[in-house]
């Protein structure tokens, strides 16, 4: 035994590190699962180890300010810089090409819009709710008037960590903007004193009988046990993955995860495509409003936009009957903050623009776009995008990544693997330790307060008290050069209903005003 302790202590350090390397090199040889490794043992592990960190690499050294998508890093810098109140400004003019396809130019008022003394945003330069109360025009017993324009995207705790979502709810409180749960249930995280909106979608997470289909009662304990429930939205599709299911591993499953769900602890759960509770459009505006009157809530539907045949028949059956969704949330296929196969998530369903471009038009054709509340969810956290979809005819934006890097997510693009490095989405007890949602809550109020602030501005620029009251003549969008760029009027071929609006202090004195103003 002393010689062989001899032995080993006698071997000097640079001799392990090539006895390793031969260990290493062996096991390359003697397997087949790796081409690489095997043809070029030692060697091939370089390969994978680069492959693994490219993102960070064209992320940090590689590509320029406006190349990296899905936001690059320009995006990217104003959503951290806004969410710590720190500089936002860029230095020396912008550095984007702004003759580039799509570029959108918003057009300035010769004289802007002056505020008074006494003027809301006088006092409070952030303050911008919505101009439409949800639920006014079907009477709904419990009406509700977002008092932020912008809000939290539907991500359900499960996709995200539970201290990111308890930042993400403690910051929509500071805001007075409200929180979409997503469709994995109402959870203690969501329940730190913002809004919410409840969402659900096939699976029936929170509100699921035993079956596996709706259960009203849980939905009416469910809003009655909590009162900071606002509104409820059905899922109809996501941008991300229109049209397809989901499955939720048992083993990711825990007690706490079951509990909320409504579902049976390591037992692997399927979100089908197709809703149990309704199976065509008659029957879903059934559905919609016995919801409506067994909770006395506004409900609305969200969807990313398609075919649109079916969009055409609710809007016939709403004039016919009166009746249908308080709001709908049009979700641009460019969306999307979970796991979506690529065929998904790169092909199926529109970008929002035309999307929601198509789905206006056909609603306002029908003299229907006053009784709805329209939702916009698809890379519009900033506020040029934002006039943009304003003038589109969107009443609200919801953000989900932009929620996301407001409490640190760097954009590593692994939501998918439960390896997020900066604990945002993943369920790892250690990643998640990194975030303080002391600190982060305080972050996306910054970050909402900061995006208000200068869509005001860009609204006063523009002539106008409330972005509601942009037109599509207002913005003008790239097609080719000058002489061939098209006002978002003759690009889309609509112009959007005016929004009835008085004055902003009115909004501020409304009965149905959320965010505990």
């Amino acid at each position: 035994m002393d010689t062989f302790i001899n032995v080993i202590t006698s071997i000097s350090w640079w001799m392990w590190i090539l006895i390793v390397l031969a260990i290493v090199a062996i096991r390359d040889v003697f397997q087949n699962k790796h081409t690489i490794q095997h043809n070029f043992p030692i060697v091939g592990h370089i390969r994978y180890w680069f492959e693994s960190i490219g993102p960070e690499i064209r992320q940090y050294f590689v590509a320029n300010n406006r190349e990296e998508l899905p936001f690059n890093r320009i995006e990217r810098s104003w959503v951290y810089a806004s969410s710590k109140n720190e500089n936002n400004y860029e230095g020396f003019g912008t550095d984007r090409d702004i003759y580039a396809h799509q570029h959108i130019f918003i057009n300035n008022a010769m004289m802007p819009y002056q505020i008074s003394d006494n003027h809301p945003n006088s006092l409070d330069q952030s303050f911008l709710p919505c101009a439409k109360v949800m639920g006014a025009f079907n009477k709904r017993k419990k009406p509700y008037r977002p008092a932020s324009v912008i809000n939290v995207s539907a991500m359900s705790f499960g996709s995200l960590s539970a201290t990111a979502v308890e930042s993400l709810n403690k910051g929509v409180k500071m805001a007075h903007a409200y929180h979409n749960t997503g469709e994995g249930g109402l959870s203690p995280y969501h329940s730190n004193g913002g809004d919410v909106v409840f969402h659900f979608g096939t699976g029936y997470f929170g509100v699921r009988a035993a079956d596996g289909g709706f259960s009203m009662e849980k939905m009416i304990k469910l809003v009655e046990d909590n009162p900071f429930i606002r509104a409820i939205e059905v899922k109809l599709s996501q941008g991300a993955k229109p049209g397809k299911g989901g499955v939720l591993p048992g083993a990711k499953i825990t007690q706490e995860i079951a509990n909320i769900r409504g579902v049976e602890v390591g037992k692997t759960v399927l979100s089908p495509p197709n809703h149990k509770a309704f199976s065509n459009v008659p029957e879903m505006i059934d559905f919609i409003e016995k919801i409506a009157e067994a909770t006395g809530l506004p409900v609305g539907i969200k969807a990313a936009i398609g075919k649109l045949e079916q969009w055409e028949e609710l809007a016939d059956l709403m004039i016919k009957t009166g009746k249908g969704p308080d709001f709908i949330t049009v979700d641009g296929g460019e969306g999307g903050t979970g796991a979506a196969p690529p065929s998904f998530a790169d092909h199926v369903s529109l970008p929002w623009v035309y999307g929601f471009g198509d789905l206006y038009k056909l609603f306002k054709n029908k003299g229907l776009s006053e009784r709805i509340v329209f939702i916009g969810s698809g890379k519009l956290g900033f506020p040029a995008k934002a006039a943009m979809a304003f003038a589109m005819g969107a009443d609200v934006i919801n953000v989900a990544r932009e929620a996301m890097m407001s409490i640190g997510c760097i954009q590593a693009q692994i939501c998918h693997t439960n390896k997020c490095p900066s604990g945002v989405a993943t369920q790892n007890k250690w990643l998640q330790k990194g975030i303080d949602p002391t600190l982060k809550s305080v972050r996306l109020a910054q970050y909402f307060k900061t995006f208000r602030k200068e869509f005001i501005e860009i609204t006063h620029a523009a002539g106008y008290e409330h972005p509601c009251q942009f037109t599509m003549d207002d913005i003008d969008v790239n097609v080719d050069d000058h002489n061939l760029s098209k006002q978002l009027s003759n690009t889309y071929q609509y112009h959007k209903t005016k929004v009835p609006f008085t004055s902003m202090q009115d909004l501020k004195n409304c009965m149905h005003l959320g965010g505990n103003y």
